[in-house]
């Protein structure tokens, strides 16, 4: 599940046109699966009850038949049932007040460009840039870090209404060869393609399924790449070889993921993952053993290509401890939480890798995580985050410190280095800052702006501060608040509260334009550090996995109980939000404590925790969820399993889910399942605390979504929720009943 959906998900209306009350009524009847009610009422979900027992205990699930077949695959019911609560979903949502001048104003924001790090070859500099109304970012190149940019790969031509996604790219050493990947309608199903850079031409070279983390040869003849076998099966992970100019199926299988009757346990995690050195002479396996550990083994690839033996050498095996880094010459800067839940840094010799001969060259600190290391000529860069925010210190090779790279700000910030120069690249962002690429030179650590497409917003009408709270049983937990300057807080401000809380993931500062009219319109935006995340180390994603779960649900309603009690805000005028793993959340916290939030926004969510396992690749995540085929696991999932715990007769908040019907990450069922569930047991008005959800037939989790669908999403979301905190344009009436 990580990789969350971009804040917020959006919408075009060439794919998804106003629907009237009536026409929204008509499709309903016509539905066989479902009816409207009365106007102004939800479709009704027919209710068919499947008795489970499980370790013992009985539940009823009144909408199994919104899982679709017995594989979880669409049948023309569901599809009904589906067409029926969209229409009402748009009947209720195009009708709200002000959302044309929302969604114009929102497009205008949105239609900012944006352009990631450069990779670079030689003299040649690649990256991605999206220009205005494009739906999709193009493939560019440089000869020269200030030459001309040219284009090299348009995915906006390929498809008329910008479905197809540039996944990710790799040059090759000398830069005149592009691997790159592209998926269609957000399925994530990468197909890997080869460019001549100097012609534009495309090779006949062709690689489908799921294809990602290519590591070129020296010279060009040929790539690693992982890739599942099955592209139905996402725990068929494998690592393969390829020489350009022949077919796939000569591809040398070097390695693949364990099958069930091999090792039950390491069948269904993430897999193997592989990175050659650029000199090409060490091979660096990792196989991941839960969401938050990995073992890792040495690849002697001169013997490779010499004999064929694709020998492991064990550097860590066996540790729960995360475990990745760079390699230099015979040399493995070793990132690992092996011993230090912070994060340290050893040199490995990758002739004797034995942990005796290791030297820790960035010891652990207790003031911050290590969060990434890189390499650039006689220079080790390293990443860490104090306090939810970035810094990057500087060592020479042998852990001698040479200082830190000055930043602009506080904020959130990501290098791109190669070994063979000082030159790097840094991206940098905050709340009040956009985020811009900056030109690098980490010996002389001088830092220019190389490129920021420019904002429509005045990014210094906002203020950024951090607070601290205690949770539930008194653990401190980090927040920001970003608001208009000079606003008074006098706890009736409209306030938006978000947060992640898990896979080790950190929620950083993040500039998002499209925050600025509900800046301008007086509202409050907070962002959790929860326990679950990654912000303080590994000790804190512990803290909020498996069995410690609740520990994030109570971290992120201490959140919402620290906002009213310092008065920024009221139950009536907050609103949270949360995507894929921050929809099991917003989905927890809305059953546990629906009298604090007046609107809910749940994004691709899991919300069935008794059967998510069951679907799609959600065996990855038992090592940080657990599975209710666990009698001990199944306690506490059972306790906190948000479709579970819905009580009918209890006034719920008004709730928009959203779910991609091309989802390989998270079924669109959770969402399914808990809209028909919440629309029969709330006590609330549903013409003024409606339970709506949005399929979007032309996505997936959220990666890769054209800018129209991503406009119309955030208009979507936000028009919700200043509807629901009264933050209605002067002289609007709502949407009619």
């Amino acid at each position: 599940m990580p990789q969350r959906p971009s804040t917020p998900p959006r919408r075009s209306r060439s794919l998804a046109r106003p629907v009237s009350g009536l026409v929204a009524l008509a499709v309903a009847l016509a539905a066989p699966a479902g009816r409207a009610a009365t106007p102004g009422a939800p479709p009704e979900s027919a209710v068919r009850p499947v008795e489970e027992k499980i370790h013992g205990k009985t539940f009823v699930d009144p909408y199994r038949w919104l899982e679709g077949d017995e594989k979880g695959n669409l049948t023309p019911e569901v599809t009904a049932w589906t067409d029926a609560q969209n229409a009402y979903t748009r009947s209720v949502l195009d009708s709200l007040p002000g959302r044309p001048a929302l969604e114009k104003r929102l497009r205008e924001l949105m239609e900012v460009g944006s352009v990631s790090l450069p990779e670079m070859r030689g003299n040649r500099y690649f990256y991605s840039r999206r220009e205005g109304n494009e739906n999709q970012a193009r493939v560019l190149v440089r000869e020269g870090v200030d030459g001309k940019p040219r284009l090299l790969l348009d995915p906006n031509a390929l498809d008329a209404r910008g479905l197809v996604t540039i996944s990710w790219f790799e040059p090759d050493p000398a830069g005149r060869l592009l691997a790159f990947g592209s998926y269609r309608a957000g399925d994530e199903n990468s197909t890997l393609n080869l460019l001549d850079v100097d012609s534009g031409r495309w090779l006949a070279d062709e690689i489908p399924g799921k294809v990602r983390g290519v590591s070129w040869l020296p010279d060009s003849s040929g790539f690693f790449y992982l890739n599942l076998a099955n592209v139905r099966d996402p725990y068929s992970g494998q690592v393969r070889f390829h020489r350009v100019g022949t077919h796939p199926r000569q591809d040398a299988l070097l390695f693949r993921q364990y099958t069930k009757e091999e090792n039950p346990k390491l069948a269904t995690t993430w897999g193997p993952g592989f990175s050659a050195s650029r000199d090409g002479r060490w091979g660096i396996l990792t196989y991941a053993t839960g969401t938050r550990s990995n073992d890792l083994w040495a690849v002697d690839l001169d013997r490779y290509f010499r004999t064929g033996a694709f020998t492991r050498t064990d550097v860590i095996v066996g540790s729960d401890s995360s475990n990745r880094g760079a390699v230099l010459g015979d040399t493995l800067y070793l990132l690992t939480t092996d011993g230090a839940a912070n994060g340290r840094v050893f040199a490995v010799d990758l002739n004797a890798p034995a942990r005796a001969g290791w030297k820790e060259i960035v010891p652990e600190r207790k003031d911050a995580t290590i969060q990434r290391v890189s390499l650039a000529r006689g220079i080790l860069a390293v990443e860490v985050l104090k306090d939810a925010h970035s810094a990057v210190e500087l060592y020479a090779t042998d852990g001698k410190p040479r200082g830190e790279l000055p930043l602009p700000g506080i904020g959130t910030a990501r290098l791109s280095t190669d070994v063979d120069r000082t030159e790097a690249f840094l991206s940098y962002q905050s709340f009040d800052e956009p985020a811009g690429v900056y030109h690098v030179d980490l010996a002389t650590k001088e830092v220019d702006l190389w490129e920021r497409p420019k904002v429509p917003v005045d990014p210094s009408i906002v203020e950024v501060k951090q607070v601290f709270y205690p949770s539930k049983d008194g653990t401190k937990v980090s927040m920001f608040l970003v608001h208009r300057k000079g606003l008074k807080l006098d706890g009736s401000n409209p306030t938006l509260l978000t947060g992640y809380g898990g896979f080790a993931i950190s929620e950083t500062p993040s500039f998002n334009a499209t925050l600025y009219p509900w800046f301008e319109a007086g509202g409050v935006y907070a962002l959790a550090n929860l326990r679950g995340g990654g912000e303080y180390g590994d000790a804190w994603h512990e803290a909020g996995m498996l069995s410690k779960k609740q520990n994030v649900f109570d971290d992120f309603i201490a959140a919402a109980e620290w906002l009213i009690g310092h008065e920024v805000t009221n139950p009536s005028r907050l609103a949270i939000q949360g995507g894929s793993n921050g929809g099991l959340l917003t989905g927890a916290v809305l059953t546990q404590r629906p009298d604090l939030f007046a609107a809910v926004v749940c994004q691709v969510p899991l919300l069935d925790m008794l059967r998510y396992q069951s679907f799609l690749m959600a065996r990855y995540w038992v090592p940080e969820y657990g599975t209710a085929e666990d009698p001990a696991q199944f306690r506490f999932l059972e306790a906190y399993s948000p479709y579970q715990h819905v009580k009918k007769g209890t006034k719920y908040p008004a709730v928009l889910f959203t779910a991609g019907e091309h989802d390989a990450r998270v079924h669109p069922l959770h969402a399914r399942k808990m809209t028909a569930l919440l629309q029969a047991s709330t006590a609330s008005d549903p013409r003024t605390r409606p339970i709506l959800i949005w399929v979007d037939r032309d996505a997936g989790h959220g990666q890769g979504k054209p800018l129209d669908l991503r406009v119309r999403d955030v208009a979507d979301q936000r028009a919700f929720v200043m509807w629901q905190l009264g933050m209605t344009p002067k002289g609007g009436t709502p949407p009619k009943s």
